[in-house]
């Protein structure tokens, strides 16, 4: 005889409906994608879905870990974060091995790395990066579209470097985003390297039920065939990227890149500005 303790007989009925059907709930997040923003976070996200094993919040982007409201501060002094309103979000089930959350600004957030090493020091951190200039390009173009971005992308970038581009608005930071240098030391300060999968946006885009079949391993569950890309927020901006805007914009991102090669061990010559070869006469 199942018994209940509980005043809503909704909650009576999801609870029994769980335990008889043996589903669990999530008490423990496992893996996050937690960058970059314009990266390929929402296909990832979207691939992971489908996996039976893996259960993933009902909607992509939680921001649990980057909202100051879940780790402020009350009359007795910091709150303890209230972790029922991170496993809240994610189904019941009984077919998961794993649980992931993936919101593209937890790189990027000051204190966001090293909330969730409290959380969970053996978490599995997966990282997108794409070509900065592009990246940061993107991100203008999508506020730009918003009416968030008066200014012409060169500007914007200026304005970053005037302002300081770690005080810029939590909204652009054009250029402090696409610096990932400083961004991964941190990530490797708080996280073993094994916890840590880091791919080219490039080679997402390229063969991504390779990359997939690489990140299935890394999370822990058997790789799957028959995903479908759905491709969601596929860049149609009207504008391009100028010939002037890559050069000036590769100018400010030449040195990371050079840090990151290092870093990595990636060739990252893709990333880097080419002049344009002069016509013959």
């Amino acid at each position: 005889m199942l018994t209940v303790w509980s005043v809503d007989s909704n909650d009576i009925k999801t609870q029994a409906r769980s335990d008889l059907l043996g589903r669990r709930k999530v008490e423990r997040v496992d893996f996050i994608v937690a960058g970059v923003q314009k990266a390929g976070t929402t296909a990832i996200h979207d691939f992971l879905a489908q996996h039976p094993h893996i259960a993933l919040l009902r909607d992509q982007a939680l921001h649990f870990f980057d909202k100051e409201e879940n780790f402020g501060s009350s009359r007795t002094g910091l709150c303890e974060p209230d972790y029922r309103i991170l496993h809240g979000n994610f189904d019941p089930g009984w077919r998961w091995r794993v649980a992931g959350e993936v919101t593209a600004d937890y790189l990027y957030y000051p204190r966001t790395l090293e909330r969730i090493a409290d959380y969970n020091a053996k978490m599995k951190l997966i990282i997108s990066l794409r070509n900065p200039v592009e990246r940061a390009f993107s991100q203008w173009n999508m506020r730009r579209e918003k009416d968030q971005e008066p200014l012409e992308f060169i500007d914007a970038l200026k304005r970053d470097q005037e302002i300081g581009i770690w005080q810029g608005p939590r909204g652009n930071a054009y250029l402090a985003r696409s610096l990932y240098a400083p961004q991964l030391e941190k990530v490797f300060k708080l996280f073993p390297r094994e916890q840590v999968f880091i791919i080219k946006y490039e080679d997402l885009r390229a063969d991504p039920f390779a990359l997939l079949n690489c990140m299935f391993d890394f999370v822990g569950v058997r790789r799957k065939s028959g995903l479908k890309n759905k491709q969601r927020n596929v860049g149609s901006y009207s504008r391009k990227l100028t010939s002037a805007e890559r050069e000036y914009a590769s100018g400010i991102f030449d040195e990371d890149i050079t840090k990151i090669e290092a870093l990595l061990n990636w060739d990252c010559s893709d990333w880097r500005f080419k002049s344009p070869v002069s016509a013959r006469p």
